[in-house]
């Protein structure tokens, strides 16, 4: 099972993402844009097929979250997959949406 902790994180200035090389070579990430030092837009999600149907996107936007919360930053999504978790968590995540 995937943990939080075992994504890898690429940061710079103005962007940031999450990823996680799969055995065959794909990759699960998460991106996002850095539109101020308190807000983040969560632009795309990407799981490959071969890994999809298991807790992959999900684990990567927990990481998100929790990354938000550590720095003090608030989250806007116009991914459809985070604005979604978003949603499925309005009230647990309300402390990071912009």
């Amino acid at each position: 099972m995937t943990e939080i902790a075992d994504f890898n994180m690429e940061d710079d200035a103005q962007r940031r993402r999450y990823f996680k090389t799969m055995p065959d070579g794909g990759e699960a990430e998460l991106t996002l844009v850095k539109t101020s030092p308190t807000q983040w837009i969560a632009t795309h999600t990407f799981v490959p097929p071969a890994n999809r149907g298991g807790d992959l996107a999900a684990k990567l936007v927990d990481r998100l979250v929790a990354d938000a919360r550590q720095e003090g930053v608030k989250i806007r999504a116009t991914c459809w997959y985070v604005a979604g978790a978003f949603k499925r968590h309005a009230d647990e995540w309300e402390d990071v949406r912009a």
